[in-house]
């Protein structure tokens, strides 16, 4: 089969793309097709594990991802068994892909969507942000040093027939593929070397809407001016118009839908209300109070919003608890009133450390577990509760930590990118729910935890309570866990707050749900047409 595809392309950054293609890719799963989503090149530090093919078992009854947050499989190696190498060829993934492969979280998601098992295919390229003018580039699932030290430009000669042979092998398997562009396709300074929009576009032949945001204003320029700046071969291959998060009475927009038309001969095919708690998990951005669910607050969670946060979409399922707030802390004062302190991720840990000092904000969270207050940290925001980030090869930077847990993190070439399932200790203070409790994540670092030495030879030992991932202060209020995706697993959720949230599934056909009732009749359809 070579299957059809279906693009979304966007006039800006924050359009609407992802979850208008997640969003695709249910819509087309419900017509009993087989689809699979695809982006090219992703710039996030949202990340997430794909299965590898020296997993030693698959993955148990009851841990299917399409249910749940994450995948909730079982361990995996962070690669082939000593003295093996990974094996090629075959049909299935798992025979093709290396262990421990990343992709972007939107097409992670957007797998899901499609009731298919995520691949690296799926995302060849994804680059994540460690500085302003630097990236670290992950091709085909792997960090490649060479290509993270190559210029911009001159990496899409080299990246390009890798993913032209990702997208041509996906269309072979399967009946629609659903691609999602970047940014803008009328980068006019970025045309030339372009391997994500109208290359890819023009390489599969793709049928291509146009989304807007148009709670920004200017909309219909936006729309006008991207598709004038295109190529006449690229703008033949524009199907249809979407304008996103609209606010009002949509007869207002007339006489512009059909004046647009008439000057691209491209339809307006749908306008979608803007709509904030759809539940996916946002990939670019961070979240604000008016995604928020309504109602009584009982706890207060602020989250450090350091700059090179990473897997911020695992908060997501905490937006959807009942009577829980997230603030996104950047000073002192939106740590005040907290009940729980977190710091998250970070794709670059030295930096962010030496951010939060540069706010107070180290100050802030030092006096808050002083008075007993909770702090979690999370895989970067562990590394940052120890005493010292020890970095011999030059990965991220070495730096004092908090010291709230006497720990060192020493940074490794190697990167630990795998599945992990993991059953919680004895616990006290605030999480001593979590006991006993297991959980299912994902872990993404090159930073390798242990005991410091010193203090341990003088009896200051942090309490293990997640086997080599999770230590708790003596105090019971600190915990730091490499485990990301822990607020996925309804089993934490129901432990610590008594609450669920709802399950991707559910998601997934709400997206498919608002967007079918919001395009015009037949669009759809007519979009994957022969």
């Amino acid at each position: 089969m070579t299957a059809v595809c279906v693009m979304v392309l966007g006039t800006t950054s924050g359009a609407g793309k992802s979850w208008l293609t997640t969003a695709l890719c249910r819509h087309y799963a419900r017509q009993g097709l087989k689809v699979v989503p695809f982006k090219a090149q992703n710039m996030s530090n949202n990340a997430r594990v794909v299965l590898g093919p020296q997993a030693e078992t698959a993955p148990t009854e009851g841990s299917d991802p399409r249910g749940r947050w994450s995948v909730g499989a079982e361990a995996f190696t962070a690669g082939p068994p000593q003295g093996e190498t990974a094996p090629s060829g075959g049909s299935d993934p798992r025979e093709r892909w290396s262990v421990g492969a990343e992709i972007g979280s939107a097409q992670y998601f957007q797998s899901l969507a499609a009731n298919a098992e995520p691949d690296v295919r799926m995302n060849p390229l994804l680059l994540k942000p460690e500085a302003d003018t630097h990236s670290q580039v992950v091709l085909m699932g792997q960090v490649s040093q060479a290509l993270s030290e190559m210029p911009w430009r001159g990496r899409s000669l080299h990246v390009w027939p890798q993913i032209a042979a990702a997208l041509d092998a996906l269309r072979a398997e399967n009946d629609v593929v659903v691609i999602e562009g970047a940014g803008s396709p009328a980068e006019i300074n970025l045309h030339g070397s372009d391997i994500v929009n109208m290359r890819v576009a023009l390489h599969a032949q793709a049928r291509c809407l146009l989304v807007t945001d148009i709670d920004r204003g200017g909309a219909f320029a936006h729309l006008y001016g991207t598709w004038a700046l295109l190529p006449a071969d690229e703008q033949a291959l524009i199907r249809g118009f979407v304008l996103n998060k609209f606010r009002g009475d949509a007869a207002l927009l007339a006489p512009a839908p059909r004046m647009l038309q008439d000057l691209t001969g491209v339809p307006v095919v749908a306008t979608l209300p803007m709509w904030w708690q759809h539940g996916l998990p946002e990939e670019d951005g961070v979240f604000d109070d008016r995604t928020l669910a309504c109602g009584a607050v009982r706890k207060t969670i602020a989250v450090i919003a350091w700059p090179r946060i990473s897997n911020l979409d695992e908060f997501q399922p905490l937006k959807n608890v009942p009577g829980l707030r997230l603030v996104w802390a950047r000073t002192p004062a939106d740590c005040v009133g907290a009940d729980w302190i977190v710091l998250p991720g970070s794709k670059s840990t030295a930096a962010d450390l030496a951010w939060l000092r540069a706010q107070g904000l180290d100050r802030a969270v030092a006096a808050h577990a002083a008075q007993g207050g909770a702090v979690l940290g999370v895989c970067g925001g562990l590394q940052v509760l120890g005493e010292a980030l020890i970095d011999p090869h030059g990965i991220d930077g070495n730096a004092p930590g908090l010291g709230l847990l006497p720990l060192v993190t020493r940074f490794d070439l190697q990167k630990t990118v795998r599945h992990t399932e993991s059953r919680f200790g004895a616990l006290t203070g605030p999480w001593a729910p979590l006991s006993g409790v297991t959980a299912a994540g994902y872990e993404i670092h090159h930073g390798q935890t242990t005991q410091h030495p010193a203090m341990a030879a003088k009896g200051d030992v942090a309490r293990e309570v997640l086997p080599g991932l999770g230590w708790q202060n003596a105090a019971g209020n600190v915990l730091g866990v490499y485990l990301h995706g822990l607020f996925e697993d309804p089993r934490v959720l129901h432990a610590l707050f008594g609450a669920t949230a709802p399950t991707l599934e559910t998601v997934f056909d709400g997206l498919a749900d608002f967007m079918e009732s919001h395009f015009e009749p037949g669009v759809l359809d007519q979009l994957i047409q022969p």
